[in-house]
């Protein structure tokens, strides 16, 4: 429970900047805090935890201009970009697992999958102009 209030703090306060719509249309790279995240495989049950607790990255950082999402350990391109009614998607591939991220483009909310044939993660969180 404390490492979700010190990472939700850390969220909070990255998100504390006035944000504009346009900082998340694509022209300007981000730094995203994914904040809850659930693990789930086929016929089991869902675990619900931080990035801490499940072992997923804290920080991410989405660089449009090369096209790469930047973890602590490692990056990753997206392969697809498609903007829609009010948001954004990117798609990849790295180690087996298939991944979105849908950035919500008036606030910066983040939603992120990672599949594979074993299960999912999901993870929810916000975005900001660095």
């Amino acid at each position: 429970m404390k490492c979700f209030v010190v990472t939700a703090a850390c969220a909070c306060i990255l998100a504390a900047p006035a944000a504009r719509a346009g900082d998340f249309d694509g022209s300007k790279g981000l730094i995203c805090a994914p904040v809850e995240v659930h693990e789930c495989v086929a016929g089991g049950k869902c675990l619900e935890g931080t990035t801490r607790e499940i072992g997923t990255p804290t920080f991410l950082r989405i660089d449009f201009a090369n096209r790469l999402i930047v973890g602590p350990q490692r990056q990753t391109p997206f392969r697809y970009t498609e903007k829609g009614d009010g948001h954004m998607m990117l798609l990849g591939t790295e180690l087996g697992f298939a991944w979105t991220l849908v950035l919500t483009q008036d606030s910066g909310d983040m939603t992120a999958t990672l599949a594979d044939r074993d299960g999912v993660f999901v993870m929810f969180g916000s975005c900001t102009a660095p």
